[in-house]
């Protein structure tokens, strides 16, 4: 039987310099895979998330996007949403010379996602999204803040800070929202498996999002790290799905002001993956009326699977 070459490209997101960010595999030919065939690819990538592009239901928009972690299929994830409408963006654009502005609109299992990309000639890219679902409270049992703190290899007293305390936030993917109180805390965070189901459930999606005010760099809001054992990936470099739930707390802990409210996330610093994710609020009363996330991303490979 003879075996279909289906192109795909490497790209790393929430950065524009390459072997930076969150790497991000995307099957640009995608028709005629199974799920159990999607899954082993992702596997084969060993990246936290692979997008498979297909054909979407709708003519007028430019895919469907399947994604996947090497354990499971995702509904929603950022950093796939902003490289895949890169990536885009370029085959969309491939002979053009300059700076150049475009809309994707991708069909996700979540829902309608609609980015606008801004592409550079030199395979680089930035893609700003509005979050096709709210980020909201999720009715999650969570371990006590001795329990959390042994599942993260802290102290007690490195939880928490103001009137932030742990929480989970969901905005198509639930988390564990950690609060703590330092960059040294944050720096110091790591999974200790045997207390991990104990403080943060042990279903697939015991994911911790911690973080703190204390960044690194001065331009940013927040400090954060993502572990996600019950998925496959030990330490996530970007997420933006966390990040779009991060939003709750944000408006919960923060009482952000009336209009538009910027933030500046970083990640990855730990991994030397460093990342910048941006997040905007349209805040009205005290309710969240529109929430944006965007970042870059720069294509580093693109080949062939030939199965």
């Amino acid at each position: 039987m003879s075996k279909s070459a289906r192109r795909y490209s490497i790209l790393d997101v929430f950065t524009d310099e390459a072997l930076a960010g969150n790497p991000l595999a995307v099957v640009l030919d995608s028709e005629g895979l199974s799920d159990e065939q999607m899954l082993k690819i992702a596997k084969e990538f060993n990246l936290s998330e692979t997008v498979f592009v297909c054909a979407p239901s709708n003519p007028a928009h430019n895919a469907s996007l399947r994604i996947f972690t090497p354990q499971l299929e995702l509904p929603f994830a950022g950093h796939p949403t902003v490289g895949t409408a890169v990536l885009l963006g370029l085959e969309k654009c491939a002979e053009v010379k300059k700076e150049m502005d475009c809309m994707v609109v991708l069909e996700e299992k979540i829902g309608l996602v609609r980015c606008a990309v801004k592409i550079d000639p030199d395979g680089c890219g930035e893609a700003v999204f509005e979050l096709p679902k709210e980020a909201e409270p999720v009715a999650m049992a969570l371990g006590s803040k001795d329990e959390i703190a042994a599942a993260l290899g802290l102290h007690i007293e490195d939880i928490g800070f103001e009137n932030h305390v742990p929480t989970v936030y969901s905005a198509g993917v639930p988390f564990a929202m950690v609060p703590l109180k330092n960059l040294d805390a944050v720096q110091r965070a790591k999974p200790v498996m045997p207390s991990w189901n104990t403080a943060f459930g042990s279903h697939a999606h015991n994911d911790a999002f911690v973080y703190s005010r204390e960044t690194v760099k001065h331009t940013s809001n927040f400090h954060t790290r993502m572990f996600a054992p019950g998925m496959g990936i030990v330490e996530d470099p970007a997420t933006g799905s966390a990040v779009a739930a991060f939003s709750g707390v944000i408006r919960k802990f923060d009482r952000p002001m009336k209009g538009s409210n910027a933030y500046i996330i970083e990640q990855g610093f730990e991994m030397e993956r460093p990342s910048i994710i941006h997040l905007e609020l349209d805040v009205e009363g005290e309710a969240i009326k529109a929430a944006r996330i965007g970042g870059k991303a720069v294509r580093v490979a693109s080949g062939a699977l030939y199965i």
